[in-house]
């Protein structure tokens, strides 16, 4: 038996329930109450377990292209990521390039980092480059849209006086934003997420009207989300940061985002690209250029994954946080945000497991 060999690949569904202190949001046409991704368990032969995390939006779809696709091209190889990962992009890249197969394979790159670093006995951010900072502050991101400046108001004070510093707009008008900032006062940091609300010949004009309210940065402002070209255009007359990448389909155009400062921020995230791909997309940052700060809208492993690659990343950044009620918070007591900090665990691999709970898939459905 060979220690490092994978005897498992699966994926268990977390569909965990929240509020955000009004009715549910509408995502992908319906009522939105639970947000979901997906816990990815690898153990090989010798019984050794390690946990990544998939994006997904329909969570049984995910466990099929586990189930049919991922593990019978894992089971019974070296975990490597680095020999692994690239043949199984190549075998299955006529399935998709972007969608339900990249981000399964994002949740096994996650896995077989954890792995790795568990075999070494060292924190993950030990092998991204070491630890240059021992936490993190923390913003809170308000899920999308309130459209009711009153509620926003409450929600951002709600935030503030749990002791984050920094807020995130899911928002497309400067009314909602300047209602956020009359609550937060002058010198609170506001990002705007507007998830590609505008078409480039829209978006100069609906950024303007948001400048008196002093946004810290606008992101995704444009569909398509990858058109470089409206982006380096938007960013030459704009007098505010843009940031994209959580919608990346191509690690390597995010990568070339970032080599060519397209925009000041690039946004990877890493249960969409893998812990991988997000990592180099941080290297090819230069000083003076772009800055990577990945998007970390969820939960799980994908997470603390993040949180490991800002930690040893040059350039520091502030981590996100869905601000929502949640049904279970993971890693509440492992890994706990406290007056907007976040300590980085220095424990093993991602430095926590998964809460039996989630493990056991008592939230799969």
């Amino acid at each position: 038996m060979s220690a490092n060999i994978i005897a498992s690949v699966t994926c268990i569904p977390m569909r965990l329930p929240f509020h955000h202190w009004r009715e549910p949001p509408l995502f992908a046409g319906r009522p939105r109450d639970k947000l979901d991704s997906a816990l990815v368990r690898l153990e090989t032969q010798d019984g050794t377990v390690a946990w990544g995390e998939s994006y997904c939006v329909e969570p049984q779809a995910l466990v099929a292209v586990f189930r049919e696709l991922i593990a019978p091209l894992a089971i019974g190889k070296p975990a490597d990521s680095s020999a692994l990962l690239p043949g199984m992009q190549r075998t299955l890249h006529n399935l998709g390039r972007s969608g339900p197969v990249l981000h399964a394979l994002a949740g096994l790159d996650i896995a077989l980092w954890d792995l790795r670093a568990k075999r070494a006995a060292v924190p993950l951010y030990q092998l991204l480059g070491g630890k240059r900072r021992d936490k993190l502050r923390v913003y809170a991101s308000l899920l999308q849209y309130y459209g009711d400046e009153s509620l926003l108001a409450q929600v951002t004070s709600r935030a503030l006086g749990e002791g984050y510093t920094e807020i995130k707009l899911h928002e497309r008008t400067a009314e909602a934003l300047g209602a956020v900032r009359r609550a937060a006062g002058p010198d609170v940091p506001i990002m705007v997420d507007t998830n590609c609300a505008w078409l480039p010949d829209e978006a100069g004009s609906a950024i303007a009207a948001m400048l008196p309210h002093a946004p810290f940065w606008i992101e995704e402002p444009i569909w398509p989300p990858e058109d470089e070209q409206a982006l380096a255009a938007l960013k030459s007359h704009c007098q505010v940061p843009l940031a994209v990448g959580e919608n990346a389909s191509s690690a390597l155009a995010l990568q070339r985002m970032a080599e060519n400062a397209t925009v000041q921020y690039v946004q990877p995230s890493v249960i969409k690209l893998g812990l991988t791909a997000a990592l180099e997309v941080s290297r090819a940052c230069r000083p003076g250029g772009a800055i990577c700060a990945p998007q970390v809208a969820f939960f799980g492993p994908g997470f603390l994954a993040s949180l490991h690659l800002m930690a040893a990343q040059q350039t520091e950044v502030t981590l996100e946080r869905l601000y929502v009620e949640l049904a279970h918070v993971p890693y509440g007591r492992t890994v706990p945000i406290e007056n907007g900090w976040i300590e980085v665990p220095d424990r093993p691999g991602l430095g926590a497991e998964p809460e039996s709970e989630l493990a056991q898939g008592k939230y799969a459905s």
